[in-house]
């Protein structure tokens, strides 16, 4: 029986912030029930959390648990604070509900030191599973017109992206998570073994120089016909 909760990684999780402290600040992006930021706690248990949440149940179910939230739409406010200000910034399972993709990494890489570490955790489109069902004419399942995903990555896609700001970010580590249809005892190990194959793929990038709005300035240089959210530059909190 497949084991969904292994499609969030946690265990991945815990080891890229285990891999990154110490850490003086974390934010998660998309914070939800505050999974991720209570591992990231766990392993600097000094560190200041903080928490970008719109869901206005999950906001107060967050700041019970005595963590710092901003009610931030993602995809068109900044995020309420300083230029390379974090440490370490955690989005996990929310990149694929989104389409600004362009002004999310303008905010990441604004807000995260250089030197600073950020975990990607999305659905893997070249799963196998998803390339079985695409080969017998079936929608590979992170991309369903019926759900709530708007994306679809691969492990080249986001390093593809990131090259939007060319040399912005290096790759320290990429683990895979789940194995469909496996069950966990089968799933982990092939997971493991063949992350590209896996449910679930995650990633632990490194901010490698000062960040200059490369990211905003990609759609317009090479004239995207999308009309994305550019947002102003020059505003900063």
């Amino acid at each position: 029986m497949i084991d969904r909760k292994l499609n969030f990684g946690r265990h991945i999780v815990k080891a890229f912030c285990e891999e990154s402290q110490p850490y003086a600040s974390v934010l998660d992006i998309g914070a939800g029930k505050g999974d991720d930021l209570r591992i990231a706690r766990s392993v600097c248990n000094a560190a200041r959390c903080l928490a970008l949440e719109c869901y206005a149940p999950r906001i107060q179910m967050l700041r019970e648990q005595g963590l710092e939230v901003y009610p931030v739409d993602v995809e068109k406010d900044l995020f309420p604070f300083q230029d390379g200000s974090i440490d370490l910034i955690i989005a996990n399972q929310i990149l694929e509900h989104t389409k600004e993709l362009f002004w999310i990494f303008h905010e990441i890489s604004r807000t995260l030191k250089p030197g600073g570490r950020l975990i990607i955790g999305v659905p893997n489109l070249a799963s196998l599973h998803n390339r079985i069902l695409l080969l017998i004419g079936r929608q590979p399942s992170p991309i369903k017109s019926n759900s709530s995903h708007v994306r679809g990555f691969t492990k080249g896609d986001i390093e593809q992206f990131l090259e939007c700001w060319p040399k912005g970010y290096r790759l320290v580590d990429y683990q895979g998570s789940n194995f469909y249809p496996f069950p966990p005892a089968i799933a982990r190990p092939l997971a493991r073994a063949f992350p590209s194959l896996a449910w679930g793929m995650f990633l632990l990038f490194e901010k490698a120089g000062p960040y200059r709005g490369e990211f905003l300035d990609y759609p317009v240089v090479n004239k995207l016909k999308t009309n994305f959210y550019m947002g102003n530059k020059a505003e900063t909190p």
